[in-house]
C-alpha cells in the first residue's frame, strides 16, 4: 500500500496543507484555509475592546478548524485512504505564544478569560512587548547572562520571555491562571497527540532555551519579576 505524509502550515492568515508520497516526495495535494478571525488587531472580538498599538492577537480555535478542514480536503481531492497517511509534520510561525491551564485548554477559549486581551494567543508580530524587552535585555546585560551573546546582545518583543513578563506586568491574574505558556506550533502538536513536547527550534530561538545549558536560571528571572 502507498504511503503519504501531510505537511500542516500554520501561517500568519491561514493554514496550508500538503499531501505528498513519501516515496518519491511528489506533491499529491494541497488546500488553504483561511482564519475566520485573522489576525486580530483592531478589536477584541468577545468584548469590542480596541486593542493598543502594535498589538496582534489570534484565535487559537482557527488553527484546529483549518486543520480539520485542509486534512479532508487533500485526502478527498487525491482519492488517498487516511490508513494511507503514515505521518503529519507541522511548522507554525514563531513566535506566537497562548497561556493554558494544564490541559492544554487555551485561557482565551474559556468563559472566566476571554473577555481578557492578555489571555489570547500572542501572535508573532505583536510588538506591545517592547519595554518588556527592553528590561529582559538590560536585566541580563547587567548580570552578564552567558545566553544573550547568542541572540545579538539583545532579546525580541516578539520572543516568548518578553511576552510572558508581558502578561505577567499587566494580567498578573492571567499569568497566575495559566499553567503553561507555549508556542502555538507545540500546542497544536499537543492537541493531535496529547503530549506537550517543546520544539528545539523554537525553545531555542525564540525561547532563550540552549540544549546544554537549559533556560535562564531562577536567579535570573527573579530579578526579572522584581
Amino acid at each position: 500500500m502507498a504511503a503519504y505524509s501531510i505537511g500542516l502550515d500554520f501561517g500568519t492568515e491561514s493554514v496550508r496543507a500538503l499531501l505528498v508520497d513519501a516515496s518519491s516526495g511528489a506533491a499529491v495535494a494541497t488546500a488553504v484555509e483561511p482564519y475566520a478571525s485573522g489576525v486580530i488587531d483592531e478589536r477584541l472580538p468577545s468584548t469590542g475592546e480596541r486593542l493598543p498599538p502594535d498589538w496582534a492577537l489570534q484565535d487559537a480555535a482557527d488553527w484546529l478548524t483549518g486543520l480539520e478542514r485542509t486534512i479532508p480536503q487533500v485526502l478527498s481531492v487525491s482519492g488517498v485512504a487516511a490508513e494511507q497517511v503514515i505521518g503529519i509534520g507541522v511548522d507554525f510561525t514563531s513566535c506566537t505564544v497562548l497561556p493554558t491551564t494544564a490541559d492544554g485548554t487555551p485561557l482565551a477559549g474559556t468563559d472566566a478569560w476571554r473577555a481578557q486581551k492578555h489571555a489570547w494567543p500572542k501572535l508573532w508580530k505583536q510588538h506591545g512587548a517592547e519595554p518588556e524587552a527592553e528590561r529582559v535585555t538590560a536585566v541580563a546585560a547587567k548580570r552578564r547572562e552567558s545566553w544573550l551573546p547568542r541572540y545579538g546582545g539583545r532579546i525580541s518583543s516578539e520572543w516568548l520571555l518578553p511576552k510572558a513578563l508581558e502578561i505577567a506586568t499587566h494580567a498578573p491574574d492571567v499569568y497566575d491562571a495559566a499553567h503553561r505558556i507555549v508556542e502555538g506550533g507545540d500546542w497544536v502538536v499537543w492537541r493531535l497527540t496529547g503530549v506537550l513536547a517543546r520544539n528545539a527550534c523554537a525553545a531555542g530561538y525564540k525561547g532563550t532555551w540552549h540544549k546544554r545549558d537549559g533556560y535562564p536560571t531562577r536567579n535570573y528571572l527573579r530579578e526579572l519579576a522584581g
